[in-house]
């Protein structure tokens, strides 16, 4: 039976004009003061502490600008910003809206501000799972940018890396890679072959690489954004914390533990340094290290470690975000693998409450957390309790992210295990038959890419 867990292998979006003031010259010092102390407590992951911060800023700004100035769409930008890693979804989509319609009107629909409005509503969109109204946002948001700045600007560059993220998480690995390559060909040619945005193209390619196991291609490439971030950036940054989980996640992936770990180790400690000990991207490192620990058994190291980063994301996220739901389905696992049913089975009715409640009802989480049930239903025997939620988990699957997903396969695979269990074998063959369809037509998209 397949489960998966939820890692920081981060690929960079792109969240333009969401800090910067520098648009609206002739601020007060009220507004500066508020907008400091907003981005201040933001970057320290201090969410809740920044909101009224960022909520002053915005009526200052609207006062000082008028409320249809683009000058007070970027406090509206922020501020949705802030609800969106906050997990409050609807309030930061009314709030981008209402930032591109203002940039619009002020500027026309080709501006390149405009582009700037459309991606980040589309990555709002993406990270609920929207993904068929993130689509044309993004395209959208490509072809100003191409109209206005040329082909080659670096703006078209994270236009392009934004849609290839979009198709990436939907399995479209063949149309991802092309729009990865070219961002990548364009920041080496515009930037320089040093420059950290290099190493950003270079993380995100690396990571479609080894969503399809293509790890010997995915491996230099880490190491050289590594390379880059480190020299460029010194090897305290958080950028390089990235780099470093990333490329420990791809060795966990080949089960090359011992070079692993001293990795996360190291992200872990420089995050640590950088944001302090409580903030969301600390536990996510938490998180990582915790699950080498239990790939290798180690459980009761990783328990720990996963209380902790739990302890982390309720405390600065609040007790309903997508990131604490992620951490009790992560948390329950370990219990399930250790047999400790009873324990599991309330982080995973935890995990999938809070995921309706915040993603809604067609979310690629919600699925995960269905399977995730199932699969603790399914290893104590209850058959009747998992089938129904391995269908519904293959059903949504199918229908948000198409029949070629990796994700499909592994509801085929973990469903047509149960009906083996059930005696029902002519049943499970044919699902996983065409489980192993999808895992060999993947391989040889990513033989021939």
């Amino acid at each position: 039976m397949h489960v998966r867990r939820t890692i920081l292998c981060l690929a960079a979006a792109f969240l333009w004009a969401t800090h910067d003031p520098d648009m609206a010259s002739g601020q007060s010092s009220e507004l500066m003061e508020a907008y400091n102390s907003y981005n201040a407590l933001y970057q320290q992951g201090r969410y809740s502490e920044a909101e009224p911060y960022a909520k002053e800023a915005l009526r200052l700004g609207t006062e000082e600008f008028g409320p249809n100035d683009p000058s007070t769409a970027v406090y509206l930008n922020n501020l949705a910003l802030l609800y969106e890693a906050q997990g409050h979804y609807a309030e930061a989509e009314s709030l981008l809206q209402r930032s591109l319609a203002i940039v619009e009107k002020a500027l026309g629909p080709e501006h390149p501000d405009v582009a700037q409005s459309l991606n980040n509503l589309a990555l709002l969109y993406h990270a609920q799972g929207k993904y068929a109204e993130a689509e044309p946002l993004n395209r959208r948001a490509l072809a100003i940018v191409e109209k206005a700045l040329g082909p080659e600007h670096p703006d078209v560059a994270q236009s392009l890396n934004n849609l290839a993220l979009l198709y990436q998480a939907q399995g479209r690995y063949a149309e991802a890679e092309p729009l990865y390559q070219r961002s990548l060909a364009i920041r080496e040619k515009a930037l320089g072959p040093e420059h950290p945005h290099v190493a950003t193209s270079l993380n995100n390619l690396a990571l479609l690489y080894q969503a399809q196991g293509r790890y010997a291609e995915a491996e230099p490439l880490y190491q050289r954004a590594l390379a880059i971030r480190e020299k460029a950036l010194g090897p305290e940054h958080p950028d390089v914390a990235q780099s470093l989980n990333n490329l420990a996640e791809l060795y966990r992936a080949q089960g090359r533990y011992p070079e692993a770990e001293p990795l996360y180790q190291r992200s872990l400690a420089i995050l640590e340094k950088a944001l302090g000990p409580e903030h969301p991207h600390v536990a996510t490192s938490l998180n990582n290290l915790a699950l080498l620990y239990q790939a290798q058994g180690r459980y009761a190291e990783a328990e720990p470690l996963y209380g902790r980063a739990l302890a982390i994301y309720e405390k600065t996220l609040g007790p309903e975000h997508p990131h604490v739901a992620a951490s009790l389905n992560n948390l329950a696992e370990l219990y399930r693998a250790q047999g400790r049913y009873a324990e599991a089975e309330p982080l995973y009715q935890r995990a999938l409450t809070v995921r309706k409640k915040v993603l809604g009802p067609a979310h690629p989480d919600i699925a995960q957390s269905l399977n995730s049930l199932a699969v603790l239903y399914h290893a104590r025997g209850d058959y009747a309790e998992a089938e129904p939620l391995y269908e519904r988990a293959l059903e949504m699957r199918l229908n948000i992210l198409g029949s070629g997903h990796p994700d499909v396969a592994q509801s085929l695979e973990n469903y047509a295990a149960l009906l083996d269990d059930s005696g029902r074998q002519s049943e499970a063959a044919e699902m996983a038959a065409r489980a192993a369809a999808i895992r060999a037509a993947l391989a040889g998209n990513g033989a021939q890419n």
